[in-house]
């Protein structure tokens, strides 16, 4: 052993709802098995209780995890293999900021996944204009949908706007077939989506109807001055400089506005500025505005989508050599 290795550490934690040990261990100790492989700790189940063994930092870590994930069933969550992922992530990569934030909606109680999920929760709370940047699958629209909806419950808001541009028809949707409405959901679908989750399915239809809830193309957006909303611009990697610009300028009293975009998913034809790559040059340095930029690493989907992230990261990094 090293000079400076810790000796190895066995630990017993409780945990005293019997009802809740099958998710928690999984199928077959599935789990705790999962933990093991990531962190390189032992872990047994004994009824309620679970020894951990192996390197101090890393018991604590795993145990730490079951923790988190045994509070999650407590609070009537399901635990997938995609939130022990998770869970371990948030544990071995977050700096002591207190206990994770929470967003409460009808239909959820969404809890940051990763650190940088949370400095993106607390950055909707304290700004007025944040930027959520990085690949897919890192809950930048979700979190965002579910912190307006929050907020609307709790009356800091009057209205939700939800806006993409519908860059694939290059905003000329009038050679699609239908009314306005066929013409423009297949874009605004992820905004629907995430709504559904949120709020019960009549909610959603009778805010959609009422107004309260506004999903609509960025073309929509002109000429208008948004006051006590909550308004999120999607995939605002694929806006030019002008829309941008009028975008921003939307931003009325008493209002938020998150804008969320990948950089390296640019749809706009060759030669065109990316309106939020512009944006975030231009407002750099400037006071009160939130930035988070993501990684491969706060992915929350699938664990594939991570590595299939970070492989198209590298690949693109060689092609610019």
């Amino acid at each position: 052993m090293s000079p400076t290795a810790q000796p190895p550490k066995q630990v017993t934690r409780d945990f005293h709802d019997n009802s809740l040990l099958h998710s928690l261990f999984g199928p077959a100790d599935q789990h705790l098995r999962q933990i093991e492989r990531q962190l390189g700790v032992k872990l047994a189940s004994r009824g309620n209780q679970v020894l951990a063994a192996g390197d101090p930092e890393l018991v604590s870590q795993a145990l730490a995890t079951l923790d988190s994930l045994y509070g999650r069933l407590q609070r009537g969550l399901d635990v997938g293999q995609a939130d022990v992922e998770a869970a371990m992530r948030f544990e071995t990569e977050r700096e002591v900021n207190g206990p994770a934030p929470v967003i409460i909606t009808r239909k959820r109680h969404v809890q940051a996944r990763t650190p940088m999920q949370a400095d993106y929760m607390r950055a909707m709370q304290n700004f007025e204009l944040v930027f959520g940047l990085g690949p897919a699958g890192t809950g930048k629209t979700y979190l965002a949908v579910a912190q307006a909806v929050s907020m609307m419950m709790q009356g800091e808001i009057d209205r939700i706007v939800l806006s993409r541009p519908a860059v694939e028809a290059g905003e000329r949707l009038g050679f699609l077939p239908g009314d306005l409405k066929d013409k423009v959901d297949p874009y605004l679908r992820p905004l629907y989506d995430a709504l559904y989750d949120m709020l019960p399915g009549d909610q959603v239809v009778k805010k959609l109807a009422s107004g309260e809830i506004e999903v609509a193309p960025l073309a929509f957006m002109r000429g208008r001055t948004l006051s006590n909303a909550f308004v999120i611009l999607d995939e605002a990697q694929n806006t030019t400089p002008m829309q941008m610009k009028m975008f921003l300028t939307r931003l009325g009293e008493h209002s938020r506005m998150v804008i969320t975009g990948d950089l390296s998913q640019i749809d706009l034809p060759g030669g065109t500025m990316s309106g939020l790559k512009e944006a975030l040059h231009v407002l750099h340095g400037v006071e009160d505005i939130g930035r988070i930029e993501f990684t491969d690493r706060d992915v929350v989907r699938h664990h594939l989508v991570a590595r299939i992230v970070r492989a198209y990261d590298l690949h693109d990094r060689g092609g610019r050599k």
